[in-house]
């Protein structure tokens, strides 16, 4: 196929080389020619060099508005030159005409505008029409011209037709060289199109796969400064690319400082990063080293990927295996416990309605008694903790509910200081068992109210919250501004029977979290010594 660039680059070729030509008679040839001859000359060249305009206008008009592949189109430009150059050498004399070598340029622009093949042919044709001129004008045919016989009878037959040889010889070689030049450009081209095609998809598909996996990518000169930074990473890191690029990897990203240059060769490991939003996050990468096409070590390529949900998933899944086993066996110890413990009760309340029971004993039966309901409600709750019942759920007005816990919790003793605050959007709905959802907010208040020493405050608040693509899901708060845990307490929240209240079952937290997860939810806590503590659930929409 034919490249249209390259036609219109010869056409402007051309032009350029008519421009030089005209110039070259105003300067020359108007002065070395005397009498009317050269005055003849010089404006008939100059007509000539203005068609030469018109046709090369008229050529690029042809090439912008023509869809074809513009073969004729070329071929009109080698015959325009042919005539062009062939008119030039008649009118400066013909065979003492300095200008026979622009047939060269005929010779190599058929080489390059068309093959090998056209080059030939267009040799042939500046031989045919130089050795014509030559003839004709030794033999006297071109007198009618204006082109006189005697310079071609003064050099002689053996001479012009040496010259006619000579040109012969010298054209088929510029064919020839031309047209191998050509050829081995042209297939040299293609295959560099070829490769930068092939470099460019190869480049993005790079992009692509970097752009878009789910792990960050990182690579880094020997000095450590970053090259590459993808999505992940600056996802990650707040920076873009460009923001990143040639910083330091450990100023980036501080916790590779601990590793020293080992990321540099084969290694692995974890650290600690803050989030530009503030969250503290696990972070793991891998890295392998990269070397240059001579072999010499150039940087290294890091995989990066954050662990942190993995790693609290798995700690939920650890935890929820552990008291699933936990409070199967603790249940049929409670059941076997309740068995005995009732027959207790009940034998001591007859023997404190015996007649000669006197006032000492009977205060010892009353904290028989009383004990004992202690032991059995601890019981209770936990049976309830361990063997919870089957939910039934239905539409619940969350505000409602909060807003009825609220004025019970009132009247309690514990809440005498505290004020509470219920910031439920009137409009939510969660689908709840609704006695299992009054529970596990009455146990979280009065968590609250018992952590809070003097005056202080609670806060209920809930959001449906949409993640792009994700379900939605509703996010309940319950916040105190009280004493606070400390980490490794919240770690620890969860477990049944571990409390740091005096007195305290530690079920409360416990029988939350199972219920929450029967229902599809989560929970979290997050809290800090002396600063208060909130419990985020977290439910399907």
């Amino acid at each position: 196929m034919l490249d249209r660039k390259k036609i219109v680059w010869f056409i402007l070729l051309r032009l350029m080389v008519a421009t030089v030509f005209l110039a070259s008679l105003f300067f020359f040839d108007l002065h070395s020619h005397e009498g009317g001859d050269g005055l003849l000359t010089l404006t008939v060249l100059t007509r000539l060099v203005a068609a030469t305009y018109g046709f090369s206008l008229v050529s690029l008009l042809a090439l912008k508005f023509t869809r074809k592949e513009g073969r004729a189109i070329t071929y009109a430009q080698i015959v325009w030159d042919l005539f062009l150059v062939t008119t030039v050498i008649l009118i400066t004399g013909g065979v003492n005409s300095p200008y026979a070598f622009l047939y060269f340029l005929s010779i190599v622009s058929a080489s390059v505008l068309l093959a090998r093949s056209e080059a030939y042919y267009t040799a042939s044709l500046c031989i045919i029409l130089y050795g014509a001129i030559l003839d004709f004008q030794y033999y006297g045919r071109l007198v009618p011209l204006g082109i006189s016989p005697l310079p071609a009878l003064q050099y002689g037959a053996g001479y012009v037709f040496y010259l006619i040889f000579l040109y012969a010889i010298a054209f088929f070689l510029t064919a020839y060289l031309a047209g191998s030049l050509a050829e081995r450009a042209r297939v040299s081209e293609s295959a560099l199109q070829e490769k930068v095609i092939d470099f460019q998809e190869l480049e993005r598909l790079n992009t692509s796969i970097v752009s878009t996996i789910d792990s960050g990518l990182v690579t880094v000169n020997t000095e450590g400064r970053i090259r590459v930074f993808n999505r992940w990473a600056e996802q990650l890191t707040g920076l873009s690319q460009a923001e990143a690029y040639d910083r330091l990897l450990v100023e980036v990203i501080p916790g590779f400082a601990r590793f020293g240059r080992q990321f540099f060769g084969l290694a692995n490991g974890e650290f600690s990063y803050e989030a530009a939003d503030g969250q503290e996050l696990l972070i793991s990468f891998k890295s392998v080293p990269l070397t240059g096409s001579d072999g010499e070590p150039a940087g290294a390529l890091l995989d990066l990927n954050d662990l942190t949900q993995i790693r609290r998933m798995a700690g939920e899944l650890e935890r929820a295996d552990r008291l699933a086993a936990v409070g199967e066996l603790s249940a049929r110890m409670a059941h076997e416990i309740r068995n005995p413990l009732a027959a207790i009760s009940g034998s001591v309340q007859l023997a404190a309605l015996r007649g000669w029971v006197d006032e000492k004993d009977k205060r010892l039966f009353s904290i028989i008694v009383r004990e004992t309901d202690r032991l059995d409600t601890l019981l209770r709750d936990f049976l309830l903790y361990a063997r919870p019942a089957q939910p039934a759920k239905v539409p619940v007005r969350l505000k409602w509910l909060i807003a009825d816990l609220c004025a019970l919790l009132n009247k309690d003793p514990r809440f005498a200081k505290v004020s509470m605050e219920n910031r439920v959007p009137e409009s939510l709905v969660v689908v709840f068992d609704k006695d299992q959802c009054s529970q596990i907010f009455w146990n979280l208040m009065v968590n609250g109210a018992e952590a809070i020493a003097g005056e202080g405050s609670i806060e209920v608040s809930a959001d449906l919250v949409r993640e792009g693509a994700q379900p939605a899901v509703v996010l309940i708060r319950v916040s105190d501004n009280g004493a606070g845990m400390s980490p490794a307490d919240v770690k620890r929240a969860f477990e049944p029977f571990f409390t740091t209240k005096r007195g305290g079952t530690g079920l409360g937290l416990a029988t939350v979290y199972r219920i929450v997860d029967a229902h599809g939810g989560r929970v979290t806590i997050d809290s800090a010594q002396d600063e208060g503590t909130t419990v985020t659930i977290s439910l399907p929409a």
